[in-house]
């Protein structure tokens, strides 16, 4: 584990190899071992299998017509859950789709959550947005952004301006592997480059983008986060499956952003093992039985067999809290049922699409509305 002031160039090998902490029996091993107590890390579990029973239920909601489409974190969960504990509050993520873990690590309620996804009554975006697209700007969390990849120069203009006005406030952009073909990433590479602001630029490669393997999107490319070299920013490949990795690289890239030293890309290596949304299917573009294997292991699986080694946990447990996180996400689901869902109703009134847009509405607008009625 390099100093956090490194330079760029003294860590090339990062860029290539993967980070990890937990071997294969379990045990916490490496220099980047050792940064969380066993409590915070059964917390952590917690926190991953609550995103797995969450996702579980919503995509039932789907099935069953509550709502329109959902998309899944399956085998992503110690991503987004371990890179959330290393923020501290006033941080902010410009995040895509799949991060919810990011607002449920957070302590974010689940009914809100559920209440944005149904576009009931309650639904804090108003049904404006769609669902799975949530946005809290006191839990740091960004609104999601339908197309690819704006998250990441959107992340780096919100860290200057944090540096410009004196803050400590790191940001986290986060796309795809499958986005890095945007212009966007290569724009964002470039501003954070030059003027150095703090931010985290996180790229996600689960393996596989919408119907397409991630070797599509890097070309000729050795790694994703190789591309960062180019442009002289630090760059690491971590386990994205490994919650101790994630969470030591998440801890070692804020602290360099904090410290005013500039960007970092990371490529979490993970795998998605649903579907790509609920109007995908992913048997059409990748072999049936690969999800089976699941490369690099299940996250929640592997920091449960390390916290059990440990002595901190145990199969009693595991099932334990399985059954009460079930219990409280199927609890949230019926009171956010309470308030309606997209099948059902009841919705926002149809006079809320023309606020929260202009402090002072133009005429054009206010005369629309009239002849609307609404």
């Amino acid at each position: 584990m390099p100093p956090v002031d490194v330079e760029a160039l003294h860590i090339h090998d990062l860029a290539y190899s993967v980070i990890r902490v937990l071997n294969d029996k379990g045990e916490a091993v490496g220099p980047w071992a050792g940064q969380l107590s066993d409590e915070a890390l059964v917390e952590g579990l917690r926190h991953m299998m609550t995103v797995r029973a969450f996702d579980a239920r919503m995509l039932m909601a789907q099935r069953q017509g509550k709502t329109s489409f959902y998309m899944q974190a399956l085998g992503e969960e110690a991503v987004a859950c371990a890179f959330r504990m290393a923020l501290r509050p006033g941080d902010m993520n410009f995040s895509t789709y799949r991060q919810q873990g990011l607002l449920i690590a957070g302590g974010y309620p689940l009914v809100t959550m559920m209440n944005q996804i149904y576009s009931n009554a309650k639904d804090p975006m108003k049904g404006r947005q769609l669902p799975v697209m949530y946005s809290s700007k006191k839990d740091g969390y960004f609104t999601i952004s339908g197309n690819l990849a704006t998250q990441f120069i959107q992340a780096v203009g919100w860290a200057m301006a944090s540096a410009i006005k004196g803050d400590d406030k790191v940001a986290a952009g986060w796309i795809g592997e499958g986005s890095t073909a945007e212009n966007d990433f290569h724009s964002a590479l470039v501003f954070a480059s030059t003027y150095k602001p703090p931010v985290i630029l996180n790229v996600v490669n689960n393996q596989w983008a919408i119907s397409t393997f991630q070797g599509i999107a890097r070309g000729n490319a050795a790694t994703f986060a190789s591309r960062g070299l180019g442009f002289g920013i630090p760059a690491l490949r971590v386990d994205g499956n490994d919650y101790l990795a994630v969470y030591a690289v998440a801890k070692w890239a804020i602290s360099r952003a904090r410290m005013n030293l500039g960007p970092t890309l990371i490529e979490f290596i993970t795998y998605r093992a649903g579907a790509h949304s609920t109007s995908d299917d992913p048997s059409g573009y990748r072999p049936k039985d690969e999800s089976s294997g699941w490369p690099l292991g299940d996250p929640v699986e592997r920091l449960k067999k390390h916290l059990t080694l440990r002595g901190a946990w145990s199969e009693e447990r595991h099932a334990q809290a399985k059954g009460e996180i079930e219990s409280l996400v199927v609890q949230a689901q019926k009171e956010a049922e309470s308030h309606g869902t997209l099948h059902n109703g009841p919705h926002a009134p149809a006079g809320t699409m023309f606020e929260d847009v202009f402090s002072e509405p133009p005429i054009h607008l206010i005369r629309q509305r009239q002849e609307a009625g609404i």
